[in-house]
C-alpha cells in the first residue's frame, strides 16, 4: 500500500515541537499521549515500560503484534525511535521524522500475515545520554529475553540532491556519496546479517549505504549516537537508520529544525522502504 501523505504530514504536524524532560515537560507527554493513542487505534497492544531516571519515572511507550498463529513465536522483531528532543529544537527531523515512519509501518501490519512479533518502541530520553533504550535493553538482558534484531530510526527526513551536500564523519572506513539523498544503515559484527536484509529490501525504494562498525562501534563514535548503541552494549543485534543528521543536516539540534525543511518525497521512499524491511524481516503479506 502506497504511503498516506496526508497522514504522515498530519502525524508530523501533531508531534513537532520541543519535547524536552526540564524545558518542556508537559510537551514531552503531551508527544508520549499522542504515540500511545496512534498505536492503540492501529490495533495493537500497547504497554508502558517504566524506568527511573533523572529523579522521576519515565515511559518507553511499547504496542506489539502478534502472529496470528498458535504456535510457538519467533523471537520479536524491534522497531523502534526516540520521541524526545534536545532543549530549544522543534525537532522536525530528530526525530519527529522517524516517529511518524513507525506510526506508517505500525498501520501496514494490520494487512500482513506475520511469521514472528514485532514490537514498536518509542523510546524516552535519547538525547539525554539514552537513558530509555539503556533501560529496555537491560531489562531485555537481566529476563534473559531473546529478540530477531532491533532496527531503530534516527533522523530520517532530511535530504538534498545537491553537490556537496554530504560531509563524511571522521575516520570512517568507506566512501560515501558527496550528494545527501541516501539512507545510512549502521550495524556492528553481531548485526551484519541484519544489516544485510535490511539493506537487500530497502535499495528498491531509495539509494542505500550500509556500514558494518567493529565491535560496538567504540572507534567510530559517530556511529553510535543513537538508541541502537543500547542494545550493543547488551549483545543484541541492532541496526540505525538514519540520514546523518549533522553530517547533511544544517538544522541538526537548532530551533531551525522545522517541518519545512524535511524532504517529505524522501520520507515516504523511507516509509515504504522500511515497511518492506520489517514485512521480508517478520512476515509476508496477505494474500
Amino acid at each position: 500500500m502506497p504511503v498516506d501523505c496526508d497522514r504522515l504530514t498530519a502525524d508530523l504536524r501533531a508531534l513537532v515541537g520541543e519535547r524536552h524532560p526540564f524545558t518542556s515537560p508537559h510537551h514531552l507527554q503531551r508527544a508520549e499521549a499522542y504515540l500511545h493513542r496512534q498505536l492503540s487505534e492501529a490495533g495493537l497492544t500497547v504497554t508502558a515500560h517504566d524506568f527511573e531516571a533523572l529523579d522521576r519515572t519515565y515511559h518507553n511507550v511499547i504496542a506489539t503484534v502478534h502472529p496470528g498463529s498458535a504456535h510457538g513465536e519467533l523471537p520479536p522483531l524491534i522497531l523502534g525511535a526516540h520521541f524526545d528532543t534536545v532543549a530549544g529544537s522543534p525537532g522536525a527531523d530528530d526525530n519527529t521524522s522517524a516517529l511518524a515512519v513507525l506510526l506508517h509501518v505500525t498501520r501496514q501490519v494490520q494487512n500482513m500475515k506475520l511469521a514472528r512479533p514485532i514490537r514498536f518502541i518509542a523510546f524516552n530520553l535519547e538525547e539525554e545520554n539514552l537513558l530509555g533504550s539503556s533501560a529496555y535493553a537491560s531489562f531485555l538482558r537481566e529476563n534473559r529475553e531473546t529478540i530477531h534484531g532491533a532496527i531503530i530510526l534516527e533522523c530520517v527526513g532530511y535530504a538534498s540532491h545537491q553537490q556537496g551536500s554530504q560531509r563524511t564523519p571522521p575516520g570512517l572506513p568507506i566512501s560515501i556519496p558527496t550528494i545527501g539523498n541516501f539512507l545510512g544503515v549502521i550495524g556492528n559484527e553481531r548485526s551484519q546479517a541484519l544489516t544485510g536484509s535490511i539493506t537487500h529490501a530497502m535499495k528498491p525504494y531509495l539509494p542505500i549505504i550500509p556500514l558494518i562498525v567493529p565491535g560496538n562501534g567504540e572507534q567510530l563514535p559517530d556511529t553510535r549516537r543513537s538508541d541502537h548503541t543500547s542494545f550493543w552494549e547488551q549483545g543484541f543485534p541492532a541496526v540505525m537508520l538514519t540520514d546523518t543528521a549533522n553530517f547533511r543536516n544544517p538544522h541538526y539540534h537548532r530551533p531551525t529544525d522545522t517541518l519545512d525543511t524535511l524532504n517529505l518525497d524522501f520520507l515516504a521512499s523511507v516509509a515504504d522502504g522500511i515497511t518492506a524491511a520489517v514485512i521480508a524481516l517478520a512476515g509476508q503479506p496477505t494474500a
